[in-house]
């Protein structure tokens, strides 16, 4: 089956306003049946979890249902699905609790091409436990992340590694990095926020001992993730509340879950498995969605990339002819990025300027804090879109 897109555009609301949304690494649009969902648990009868009562009930089946939707997302066991306020919060949650075995000459690695999200919470973990950091730098040329091994050692407690640049596209080759990471011994936290929305992922064959990621990159609600063995998760004990369950994943979830955001978060990944009609398992129908999404979107991606390279004045980041996100992060010569974002706004095109928080990367890149345009194409985005974007950035470069 093709990828129909108009068919996907009707479920998208928000889509009616007109604008061409090139805003989905900050966040996606939201389709019909995330916002159905949302507010029919919002306004069902619901309770604490429990058994007793169909309120209690429907609590319970509402967490239940999000951890196999997650599951089927990411391969991963839904006993090990752990939901959070959001991915940075999670982060310096599971920091905290990984760095009460660290002490001085413990060592831990965190990369320049991270979003801070996965940087500032080891980095603080480690200077609280006595730990050393140890930085990995990458190639501002093409936009490729440094070899990790030369800094892994025995001292080597934990590697920090993004499986997608949210603000270049680079995809490091994670299982490549896991394996040198597990042969020293140490544990490999990914931050598959940026990476999630754009390929079909499995965490085991990945090498992620913990995987984080947000739903409201995916066409979900405002939710955090993190994925492990529930083998892993026993052997950590976070600080908690006396009376909460001790019992994993729980024992991560601090307070009462946001029943109505994981039944929008169950209701994205259903709506993933279907943007390519097929049979089978929940999990089978995501890897054909998925193949079926790349595709259109590495079509987009080349149509955005050529057409950029072609205005004079255009500086393009990062390396676009290798394996990446449909991500493009580019500036206009003697034109402000911000004001860069404003003709654009104008025009109907969302594509935002700035660091995006990856601000070890955008200054590497030699940005500074303000960063560059950064353009990202999503489910929704159309060849229409494209060009919209690219006649407001010619009318810029050409003036």
């Amino acid at each position: 089956m093709t990828y129909d897109v108009q068919a996907i555009r009707a479920h998208f609301p928000a889509l009616d306003g007109g604008a061409a949304h090139f805003d989905g690494p900050g966040g996606s649009q939201v389709p019909d049946v995330v916002g159905e969902a949302v507010a029919g648990t919002l306004c069902a009868a619901i309770a604490n979890r429990g058994v007793v009562t169909a309120a209690e009930r429907r609590a319970s089946a509402v967490v239940t249902e999000a951890r196999l939707a997650v599951a089927d997302l990411l391969a991963a066991d839904p006993a090990g699905v752990v939901f959070g306020r959001s991915m940075t919060q999670l982060t310096y949650d599971f920091s905290r609790t990984l760095a009460q075995k660290w002490g001085p000459g413990d060592e831990v690695v965190v990369t320049r091409l991270d979003h801070d999200a996965n940087i500032r919470p080891w980095v603080q973990a480690a200077a609280a436990a006595g730990a050393t950091v140890r930085w990995v730098d990458f190639d501002p040329g093409t936009g490729e992340l440094a070899p990790i091994g030369p800094l892994l050692s025995e001292r080597t407690r934990l590697v920090a590694v993004t499986a997608a640049s949210n603000l270049l596209g680079t995809r490091p080759d994670i299982p490549a990095i896991a394996a040198q990471v597990h042969a020293a011994g140490a544990l490999l936290y990914v931050d598959g926020v940026h990476l999630t929305p754009h390929a079909l992922v499995d965490i085991t064959e990945l090498g992620a001992d913990f995987y984080a990621c947000s739903p409201y990159k995916f066409l979900g609600p405002h939710l955090g993730v993190v994925a492990a063995a529930p083998a892993a998760l026993e052997t950590l004990h976070p600080d908690k509340l006396l009376p909460s369950t001790n019992a994993v994943p729980e024992r991560f979830e601090l307070g009462t879950l946001p029943y109505e955001l994981l039944a929008g978060t169950t209701a994205a990944i259903d709506f993933l498995a279907g943007l390519v009609p097929g049979t089978g398992s929940r999990r089978s129908r995501l890897r054909g969605s998925m193949a079926g999404l790349e595709e259109h979107e590495n079509a987009l991606l080349a149509r955005l990339d050529a057409g950029l390279a072609a205005l004079p004045g255009v500086t393009r980041y990062g390396a676009p002819e290798r394996h990446r996100t449909p991500t493009v992060l580019f500036a206009v010569a003697g034109v402000a990025s911000q004001a860069v974002y404003e003709h654009l706004g104008a025009r109907g095109v969302n594509a935002p300027a700035g660091s995006f928080y990856a601000i070890e990367c955008s200054r590497h890149l030699g940005l500074g804090d303000a960063g560059a345009v950064r353009t990202g194409i999503a489910p929704y985005t159309t060849e229409d879109d494209v060009d919209r974007l690219l006649a407001g950035v010619e009318s810029l470069a050409r003036g």
